[in-house]
């Protein structure tokens, strides 16, 4: 196995990276080959997006979530009216003087 030598990485990464391999009950270089075997491994690749849920509803099931989240597109007034109006003050930093 190759070793590697890695520099120029912050404090507070390292940190992170302390804590979540503690948490995680493994060593800081058990973690990183871990997260990086899990990225460049060959022939795996995890996708995060929603393709493979595309076109399998069926029409009655689409129609069925359209009307289960329609209420969300109605706005009630009344909630916006009873928003008080809020001032917001920007306070100046020391020894600075104001713009002309």
């Amino acid at each position: 196995m190759a070793n590697l030598s890695l520099r120029g990485l912050d404090s507070s990464t390292l940190s992170r990276l302390k804590s979540n391999a503690r948490r995680r009950g493994v060593s800081v270089n058990r973690l990183i080959v871990e997260t990086l075997q899990q990225q460049y491994s060959a022939g795996t690749k995890s996708f995060d997006d929603l393709d493979a849920l595309a076109g399998t509803w069926t029409k009655a099931e689409a129609d069925a979530f359209a009307a289960a989240v329609a209420p969300f597109a109605e706005i009630d007034a009344a909630l916006w009216a009873a928003e008080p109006k809020t001032t917001y003050r920007v306070r100046r930093a020391a020894g600075r003087r104001p713009r002309k």
